[in-house]
């Protein structure tokens, strides 16, 4: 018996070898008279497939802990847990073997799928409906009132946010997260998408399937995200904009205008990622540029000084 440990690349296998673990995941052309080698397609999908069995969820009580409230009216799968101080609203459907861990509100009408797991302090305001096997970290909301307001004789008029959230299947939100509810409609979620911590999802938002949405990202309202996008960290989405499937927003980039299938974007405002290279290499050439263009008006400084005398 020994450790398992893995290489995806020569800097790796090297610090690999020297490791005390028997033997290393590999996908490269490498080899050792000191340890075992197991050859895979990919050593990333392998590790997230072996790590389950090596370190198991612990599995969480059963039933229903004597703190919690749960409405006359809910629905409440017997194989389901709900944990210290959750609160389960009238008219709520609980799934299979869902998980409530503690100090979770789940408001009226609200759906709850097979599988699903729900972290510390994570609110579900009314009628929300969430897919089977999802995961929502501590601390998130999903179902908070969009930002809606309109301006009536010199004060702002809150506009009622009647809709709700829908999250498919497979769905994974990271801690302290905000996805609003729909003005009159909902905000959704599509199947398989990873949510990271602290990214703000506004009302009416259409995010599709299989997306990665890193952290500190902020859509506002009523943008629609294709399948299989991917939006780094910090950026900004404004609204009623559309995101073509497999496109990728770089880090950091403010957008303001649609972005195509397959294309990256990044900067601010977001343009094409080439165009946007370009302009950067641009700026930190800007110093020398100045310096030649000042030598330059030297130069000519002296040869008018020559002609005019």
């Amino acid at each position: 018996m020994g450790d398992l440990t893995f290489a995806e690349n020569s800097h790796h296998f090297v610090a690999a070898e020297h490791s005390q673990a028997a033997a290393i995941l590999i996908s490269g052309d490498f080899s050792s008279k000191e340890k075992t080698l197991i050859r895979v397609p990919h050593v990333r999908i392998a590790m997230a497939r072996i790590l389950p069995v090596f370190f198991p969820p612990e599995p969480p009580p059963q039933g229903v802990d004597p703190s919690a409230s749960i409405a006359p009216s809910a629905q409440v799968d017997p194989s389901a847990y709900i944990g210290p101080h959750c609160v389960v609203g009238s008219g709520v459907r609980v799934g299979a073997r869902a998980k409530f861990m503690g100090g979770n509100h789940v408001g009226r009408d609200c759906h709850v799928g097979d599988h699903v797991w729900l972290f510390p302090n994570v609110v579900l305001y009314d009628r929300c409906r969430i897919g089977d096997r999802v995961t929502i970290h501590a601390g998130t909301v999903i179902g908070s009132d969009g930002y809606g307001y309109v301006l009536d004789e010199g004060c702002h008029r809150k506009i009622p946010q009647v809709g709700n959230v829908v999250i498919h299947a497979d769905v994974e939100i990271g801690a302290n997260a905000a996805i609003d509810r729909g003005a009159l409609g909902s905000t959704i979620i599509g199947q398989g998408t990873k949510i990271d911590n602290l990214v703000h999802i506004a009302h009416n938002v259409v995010i599709g399937r299989h997306c990665l949405i890193l952290g500190q990202v902020g859509f506002a309202g009523s943008t629609h995200v294709g399948d299989y996008c991917v939006v780094a960290s910090q950026s900004g989405i404004a609204g009623h904009l559309k995101l073509g499937s497999q496109s990728i927003i770089g880090a950091k980039s403010g957008v303001m205008r649609d972005v195509p299938d397959k294309q990256t974007v990044l900067g601010i405002p977001a343009i094409p990622a080439r165009q946007a290279k370009r302009q950067w290499i641009g700026i930190q050439q800007l110093p020398d540029m100045i310096k030649r263009l000042r030598d330059l008006e030297k130069q000519i400084a002296l040869l008018s000084a020559r002609i005019e005398e």
